[in-house]
C-alpha cells in the first residue's frame, strides 16, 4: 500500500519539491498552503488533494488531517514545512509582525503535530518531519526572532522523540542552510554576488525523505551545499556532581 503524506507550505519551495519527490515514489499527497492557486496547481501536478488555509489557525491543521482521512483513509507521513522569516526589528517592535512569524513557525508546527497524531496512531505508526533551519541550532543574528522560533521547534522535536517512539511514530527535523526558495528571494543576488552556494529545494527534499525513514527518533539532519545530510549531535550538559539522574515523570 502506498504511503499518504501531508505537506504544509506545499505550493512552492521545499514543500513543492517534497511533494514532487514523494509522488514520484508512489506516495499519495495531501497538500496545504495559504496560496490557494499555487497549492491547487501543485496538487494537480502530483495527482493529490489540496486545502488552502493558514497554519496559524488550529482548525486549518484539523481540516487537513480530516481531508487525508476522508480521501485516503489513513495518514503515514507528515512534513510540517510552512515557515516565514520574521523581519521583526526589536528596536522598532511590530507586535503584529511578531505574532504572524511565531504563529507560522511555532503554532503551525504544534497544531500540525496535534492534529495528525491520532491518524498516525490509527495507522500503527509513521513519521513527522519538521523543516527547521541551521538557525534552530546556532544563533543567527540576521533574524533573532526567526532564530528563536526555529530553536523552539527543534526543542519540541527533541522532547517528543521518546514519547512518540513508544507509539511507533518517529519525529525529526531537517536543518538546512540558506536555500534558494521564495524565503530568501530578496537576498539571492547578494549570495550569488558573494559566490556563496545556496541549497536547492530539491537538496532539502532529499533530506526530508531520508528523515522520514531515519530509525533514530529525534534526528536533526543538517543540510549544507555539497555535503550529504548529517545528524547533528549536541554535546550534552553537566549533571549534578553526584551523578544522579532526574526522576522520570512518566
Amino acid at each position: 500500500m502506498s504511503s499518504v503524506v501531508l505537506i504544509t507550505g506545499a505550493a512552492s519551495g521545499i514543500g513543492a519539491a517534497v511533494a514532487r519527490r514523494m509522488a514520484a515514489g508512489g506516495a499519495r499527497c495531501v497538500l496545504l498552503d495559504r496560496d490557494e492557486a499555487g497549492v491547487e496547481r501543485m496538487a494537480k501536478e502530483v495527482g493529490g488533494v489540496w486545502l488552502a488555509g493558514d497554519v496559524t489557525e488550529r482548525d486549518t491543521s484539523l481540516r487537513a488531517a480530516e481531508l487525508a482521512e476522508e480521501r485516503y483513509g489513513r495518514l503515514d507521513l507528515v512534513h510540517l514545512n510552512a515557515g516565514i522569516s520574521s523581519g521583526v526589528d526589536l528596536a522598532d517592535f511590530d507586535l503584529e509582525q511578531y505574532r504572524i512569524a511565531m504563529g507560522v513557525n511555532v503554532d503551525g508546527v504544534v497544531f500540525g503535530v496535534a492534529a495528525t497524531l491520532p491518524l498516525l496512531r490509527r495507522a500503527g505508526g509513521g513519521a513527522i518531519v519538521v523543516t527547521a533551519s541551521l538557525a534552530g541550532l546556532v544563533g543567527f543574528d540576521g533574524d533573532p526572532i526567526y532564530t528563536m522560533s526555529k530553536h523552539a521547534v527543534v526543542g519540541l522535536v527533541r522532547a517528543l522523540a521518546a514519547p512518540l517512539a513508544r507509539d511507533g511514530i518517529r519525529i525529526g527535523a531537517v536543518c538546512p542552510g540558506f536555500t534558494d526558495t521564495p524565503l530568501v528571494a530578496s537576498q539571492r543576488e547578494m549570495f550569488v554576488g558573494a559566490g556563496f552556494p545556496l541549497l536547492t529545494a530539491e537538496d532539502v527534499a532529499g533530506a526530508v525523505e531520508s528523515a522520514f525513514y531515519t530509525e533514530e527518533p529525534g534526528t536533526l539532519l543538517v543540510v549544507q551545499p555539497g555535503r550529504a545530510p548529517v545528524p547533528y549531535r549536541y554535546a550534552g550538559v553537566p549533571g549534578p556532581a553526584g551523578g544522579q539522574r532526574p526522576p522520570n515523570p512518566s
